[in-house]
């Protein structure tokens, strides 16, 4: 039976054999079984292209346990982590330098950035981790990168103002696209069922020089498959409603564990998967010590000051916990 292989496998072959790093190959590859035609000519194919995906994924593993240091794995931290992406001189620097005390090097010439800055952004009470990038190009990006924006939480593309918006975003879309970090704007979730897209801000930054009408004619076109925001780290403009997004996109609650018999800590709260119960709140302050919940009592929404709850009491945001173990 012939296998009649599409124009869209036949490109993704080709990312293949002009693939340099192992990380592209291993993205063509899983693009390649993702758009071949699955019937009874194409099994042996499929076959093969699963036992070359299978050993480069074990050899890149091998290589990650060894000597060879990733630059571009960034332990997360804090309520979530935010890779930045943007072309050079886009402001991504700027930006973390003016939320954070990470020692970032802001610069007006291109590829100041080299290596990924991680530095911590509050909004409220949560820490937020904050990821500034090495700049793309329409003709390059470095290899390891893609590695920091797999594993982050919310990518943030960084337009700058006072330059071409439109440009800009379509490199950035290109590079994510290519990779299968975004979804191609004619895909749904049925036809990438098991990518794990991530979650986009696009941020407009600059807005005190440069042309705030570009953020319309980017919503115009791009419409709701982005969420927006618009700011100016040189003036503070828009910094807290930046924060604010980032924390919405999370899509987490804040509790505030009270030990019994003591004030509750309001300080520093655990952050949650929204939705998340008090067995999930037990276990993640610790997976043993959560077998043994006996009891707890809450403050906050829904139940009244005190209040015993069961362990599949659903949580809400600035909710006070009291947490008793056997």
């Amino acid at each position: 039976m012939p296998a009649n292989l599409t124009p869209d496998y036949k490109r993704a072959e080709e990312s293949y054999r002009s693939a340099t790093t192992q990380e592209e190959k291993i993205l063509a590859l899983e693009e390649m079984l993702r758009v071949i035609p699955k019937h009874k000519g194409t099994e042996s194919l499929q076959g093969e292209l699963k036992r070359k995906l299978s050993q480069l994924k074990e050899q890149s593993t091998r290589q990650h346990h060894g000597h060879h240091v990733d630059v571009f794995h960034i332990p997360r931290t804090g309520a979530g982590q935010v890779a930045l992406i943007g072309l050079p001189n886009c402001g991504k620097s700027a930006i973390l330098s003016a939320l954070s005390n990470a020692k970032v090097h802001v610069a007006d010439f291109p590829f100041a950035s080299s290596v990924p800055v991680p530095g911590i952004v509050k909004h409220e009470d949560v820490q937020i981790e904050l990821v500034d990038m090495p700049p793309i190009t329409a003709e390059y990006a470095a290899p390891g990168q893609i590695n920091t924006y797999r594993n982050c939480d919310i990518i943030g593309i960084v337009i700058d103002l006072t330059g071409d918006v439109l440009e800009q975003i379509q490199v950035c879309l290109d590079y994510l696209e290519g990779k299968r970090l975004i979804r191609k704007p004619d895909e749904t979730d049925a036809d990438a069922p098991q990518q794990g897209f991530k979650k986009v801000l696009v941020i407009c930054t600059k807005a005190d020089s440069g042309d705030k009408a570009a953020v319309d004619v980017l919503m115009e076109l791009y419409g709701d498959r982005f969420q927006y925001v618009t700011i100016a780290p040189v003036s503070n403009l828009g910094l807290q409603e930046f924060t604010a997004s980032l924390f919405r996109l999370l899509d987490v609650i804040r509790v505030y564990a009270k030990p019994p018999g003591k004030p509750a800590d309001m300080e520093v709260p655990f952050t949650l998967p929204r939705g998340s119960t008090v067995q999930d709140m037990a276990e993640h302050i610790h997976r043993q010590l959560a077998s043994k919940l006996k009891s707890a009592r809450a403050w906050g929404t829904g139940v009244y000051d005190g209040q015993n709850v069961h362990h599949s009491h659903v949580l809400h945001d600035k909710d006070v916990i009291e947490l008793h173990f056997a």
